[in-house]
């Protein structure tokens, strides 16, 4: 069984720390200076247990751009199982219901890997790949018409 939570205790985001370290930091080699931010305590935070094991996590948060979703990561032995998907669509409807006022845009960068996941809930890739912490990404927007009927259940 896979669930999904937003991270409300210091246990639960040591968890969301653990993942991010083996899939950035030990498996990516992004040095952990780059991966853990300022916008730690300012962001909300999930973590996904498969059969009661921690084996995802990702953030969302606003900036001066709109809503920005990032820090997806999913522990190697967990990959293929769907867990991916589960996640993005927990984190998607976490923005839509935490919202009173409207999104200007829903955006992140992706991993060229990954970008067939965002491309399955309809994010379309905007501009120039660019390099983020030795990977290549290109930034991702989520266009105004899918935001809208995200936002209606009777669509989504």
């Amino acid at each position: 069984m896979t669930d999904v939570s937003t991270i409300h205790n210091p246990e639960d985001l040591e968890h969301a720390f653990a993942i991010r370290r083996a899939v950035f930091v030990h498996e990516q080699c992004v040095s952990p200076e780059d991966e853990y931010d300022e916008f730690e305590g300012s962001s909300t935070h999930f973590l996904v247990r498969l059969e009661g094991k921690p084996v995802g996590t990702a953030r969302w948060r606003r900036t001066s751009k709109g809503i920005k979703l990032e820090r997806f990561a999913v522990l190697a032995e967990a990959r293929g199982n769907g867990v991916g998907k589960v996640l993005v669509q927990a984190v998607l409807t976490d923005v839509f219901n935490q919202q009173p006022e409207p999104i200007e845009s829903i955006y992140l960068h992706a991993q060229l890997s990954a970008m067939p996941l965002y491309a399955h809930f309809g994010f379309l890739p905007v501009g120039p790949q660019f390099d983020e912490c030795g990977i290549m990404h290109v930034k991702m927007v989520l266009p105004s018409k899918r935001m809208v009927d995200n936002a209606d259940p009777a669509k989504a």
